[in-house]
């Protein structure tokens, strides 16, 4: 069976589709590259991480600073103002370019990762393919555009939910996340309840290390910004962590979690009771769905079931926080290719073909409007919608095969599995294949 592999790894076929993949996933990034220069893109909250950088270095008080012509805030908890302090080293010019370059780089890493969580053994070149599709959607386009890190602790969530059971630093991502930005937090609570109910049906407790170590990391790097900072750290945790308006308005076009959608719906720029019941009722029934789903041995589904819980009752989403769509459309194309047509949504770019502005016009939005402006909070209970469903099949999923972009099937292979194993559990592992030639065919 090795030898198999090994001779369809080395095929001609195989030879000449690595190099096209990279030669059109090169290309396309180069034109992306000379799109955001020509729309002449500011990076304008890569500047604001800058200027914390700055203010941790010059020892002001980082949570009344300021930054850019829009005067931003600082929200981020202390540990993130930290890591930004080499940003100050380069220019404006070479950060810019710089920080384009890595988060190019983290695409093709989001990408590798979302085929792996998916439990397929990849073609040659799949992640490229992916890169160069996704670099052009709109989470990702503006992700780049001001220069956030929404790729960045996506790629270290990945990376701890794809290693194998009983890995010495799996959680260490999660954990780092979460230090930098709280909600990644969530997949940490999402595993430890997962583990807990492993726990007390016998299973042992194995299961809830990757959720402990997340904890010890967070409250490890929580300190150690403590130590450095001692009076923004008080500050931060007693004051500025609640505190969602600091951001922006709630009914802003880019703010699309529930508190968004409440706020256009209701016309107001404070939903209050009526959002907090509405992310209670979703956080509860979208951890049900991960934690179903973690327990039954699918992994990938319990993971884009929380990444979208966590968008949906954060009290802002920006649109480019939605990176997630990347992991969200190769699951769903790998499952049923139809499927993926629900990621659609994400590269129109037409949540920004209604008015918005200054002047607060979501305020006094239509029914159409509020459509377009709800486009992704739709599409992530969508999928909620469809992990419950399939979740309540009680007969196993079909042989899936992973032609949603245009790539021809491969079956999955014992290694993938066991490489994307769930603690406590695994994929459903089938040998593997020769490929079948049919045509199968701003910061919060």
């Amino acid at each position: 069976m090795k030898a198999l592999a090994h001779t369809a790894a080395r095929s001609p076929s195989t030879r000449r589709t690595l190099p096209l993949a990279a030669a059109v996933c090169l290309l396309s990034f180069a034109a992306f590259w000379a799109a955001q220069r020509a729309a002449g893109v500011s990076m304008i909250d890569l500047m604001v991480y800058r200027a914390e950088g700055r203010t941790v270095r010059a020892g002001a008080d980082l949570y009344a600073m300021r930054a850019t012509h829009a005067r931003l805030p600082t929200t981020y908890p202390p540990f993130a103002a930290l890591l930004f302090t080499p940003l100050t080293l380069p220019g404006v010019t070479q950060l810019r370019a710089l920080a384009t370059v890595v988060n190019l780089a983290l695409l093709l890493a989001l990408a590798h990762l979302s085929l792996r969580l998916a439990g397929w053994r990849r073609p040659p070149g799949a992640a490229l393919w992916i890169g160069a599709l996704a670099v052009w959607c709109e989470p990702v386009w503006t992700t780049l555009r001001y220069g956030q890190i929404n790729l960045l602790l996506a790629v270290a969530v990945l990376w701890d939910l794809t290693r194998r059971e009983g890995h010495r630093w799996a959680g260490t991502g999660i954990g780092l996340a979460a230090a930098l930005k709280l909600t990644p937090a969530l997949f940490a609570l999402f595993l430890l309840i997962a583990g807990i109910v492993r726990a007390r049906s016998g299973a042992g407790n194995t299961s809830l290390a990757v959720p402990l170590r997340a904890a010890s990391v967070f409250c490890a790097a929580t300190a150690a910004a403590a130590a450095v900072l001692p009076y923004d750290s008080v500050r931060f945790w007693t004051s500025m962590v609640f505190e969602a308006g600091r951001v922006g308005h709630a009914e802003d076009t880019a703010n699309q979690s529930l508190r968004g959608v409440l706020a256009r719906l209701l016309h107001t720029g404070d939903p209050g009771p009526w959002w907090t019941a509405a992310a209670a009722v979703t956080a509860a029934l979208g951890l049900a769905v991960a934690v179903r789903a973690e327990l039954r041995g699918e992994r990938a589904w319990a993971a884009m079931s929380c990444a979208v819980t966590g968008l949906l009752v954060s009290p802002v989403s920006w649109s480019h926080h939605w990176v997630w769509c990347v992991p969200m459309v190769v699951l769903l194309g790998v499952e049923r290719p139809r499927w993926a047509l629900l990621g659609a949504v994400f590269a129109t770019y037409a949540l920004w073909w209604v008015p918005h502005g200054t002047s607060r016009p979501e305020l006094a939005q239509g029914g159409g409007d509020m459509a377009l402006s709800a486009l992704y909070p739709l599409a992530g209970a969508g999928f909620l919608v469809l992990a419950a469903l399939r979740l309540s099949r009680a007969a196993a999923p079909r042989p899936r095969r992973a032609v949603a972009f245009g790539f021809r099937p491969w079956r999955r292979s014992r290694t993938a599995s066991t490489c994307s194993a769930p603690q406590g559990g695994g994929h459903r592992s089938a040998p593997l294949r020769v490929p079948d030639t049919s045509r199968s065919g701003r910061p919060l």
